[in-house]
């Protein structure tokens, strides 16, 4: 069995990708309950090891991440690095559909109270969002959901990993500015 734990977790190190656990069990050529063991020995190694890289379940699949305490020593030997950055504005209008999916542009609108049609270009653009079907209303109107990239840059497994809304409501109104530190890279 070590040989098929070193495997997966080579098969899961050279993956750009989150792999989840049936297509791990078929790279690999073992099964399903198999492969499940042998990755939560890993996640577990990598948490209790407290080193500089984890492995967490995201998106569905699971993956390597750079562990959150080096985060900010990662941003000093970085620091010439420009992590590419989404404005406030896409920021809330990715929010309203994370929260409201499917939902359409003139309910997004609403809620904004201003037009985002340039906002959800742009997050189509980072394919954050994508267009799924339409609301059976007159003119037909593009529903839009988050897709996997969304859950991939925002380290969640699943939509249910969003935070409450009451826990944002909560914020501090100062706390408001540290939205523009959210950075895709």
């Amino acid at each position: 069995m070590d040989f098929y734990r070193g495997l997966i977790e080579a098969v899961l190190f050279v993956s750009p990708e989150p792999i989840s656990v049936t297509a791990l069990a078929r790279r690999c050529n073992l099964d399903r309950t198999n492969t499940r063991i042998l990755v939560d020995s890993l996640v577990d190694d990598y948490t209790e090891r407290g080193g500089g890289i984890t492995l967490r379940e995201v998106a569905g699949g699971y993956r390597f991440l750079t562990s959150e305490a080096y985060s900010g020593a990662l941003s000093g030997v970085f620091a010439d690095r420009r992590p590419e950055r989404l404005s406030r504005s896409v920021i809330e209008t990715l929010a309203i559909v994370a929260y409201r999916q499917p939902i359409t542009l003139p309910e997004i609108e609403e809620v904004r109270g201003v037009n985002s049609r340039a906002m959800i270009a742009t997050l189509l653009q980072k394919k954050l969002v994508k267009p799924q079907g339409y609301r059976p209303v007159p003119g037909r109107p593009t529903l839009y959901v988050t897709t996997r990239q969304f859950l991939m840059r925002f380290h969640l497994n699943t939509l249910a990993d969003l935070p409450p809304l009451r826990d944002l409501k909560e914020l501090p109104f100062g706390d408001a500015d540290r939205i523009d530190d959210i950075s895709l890279d």
